[in-house]
């Protein structure tokens, strides 16, 4: 296991979030880099397709063009994300070697139901994906607000202190708002 060193004074983590209207074929990722003082430190998009299986190669592909070696974790907002396209953050963690933490911020009684309405005939691999991304754990911010993480390469434990000093106030960590933003905002390139 990965361990995250949240006493590092140059502490960095790359947020990724994404953005997409219904009628897109493709889903825009926004990645931040940003420090442990809050300081936004460098910025990467890339993309991956409404309903498709490449997620996971597209995040590790923004990875890889950031160039840097100065990342302790990645932060994604969601770990199924463009209809169904699901992320798989043990392959993440492995290629990366840094703990990967998937956010959500809501309780949810799970997917399976909706996965097999909207792939009908091609619901086995999807389901088997998402299986595999185990249960999450529920935390509370020093905020009051519950997030639910799925966490590799570091502990649930560990993951809250390190979300606890990048959310400033409500239920969202700096970063991963942050990308958010950004990734809305390429919706108008």
């Amino acid at each position: 296991m990965n361990h995250i060193h949240l006493e590092k004074k140059g502490l960095r983590g790359l947020a990724i979030a994404e953005s997409f209207r219904q009628v897109d074929k493709t889903s825009r990722l926004a990645g931040v880099v940003m420090r442990r003082d809050l300081i936004i430190d460098g910025f990467v998009l890339g993309q991956c397709t409404i309903e498709g299986d490449d997620a996971t190669e597209a995040i590790l592909k923004m990875y890889s063009k950031l160039e840097r070696d100065d990342i302790s974790f990645i932060l994604i907002s969601g770990l199924i994300i463009s209809m169904y396209n699901i992320v798989n953050i043990k392959k993440i963690g492995d290629e990366t070697k840094l703990p990967i933490i998937g956010v959500t911020y809501g309780e949810s009684q799970g997917i399976e139901e909706a996965i097999k309405r909207h792939f009908p005939t091609s619901y086995e691999s999807k389901i088997e994906k998402y299986y595999k991304l185990g249960t999450r754990t529920q935390i509370s911010l020093h905020t009051g607000h519950k997030l639910y993480l799925r966490v590799e390469g570091c502990s649930a434990q560990e993951a809250k202190n390190l979300l606890d000093m990048f959310t400033l106030q409500g239920s969202i960590p700096e970063p991963l708002r942050v990308a958010q933003l950004l990734a809305r905002t390429t919706m108008s390139l």
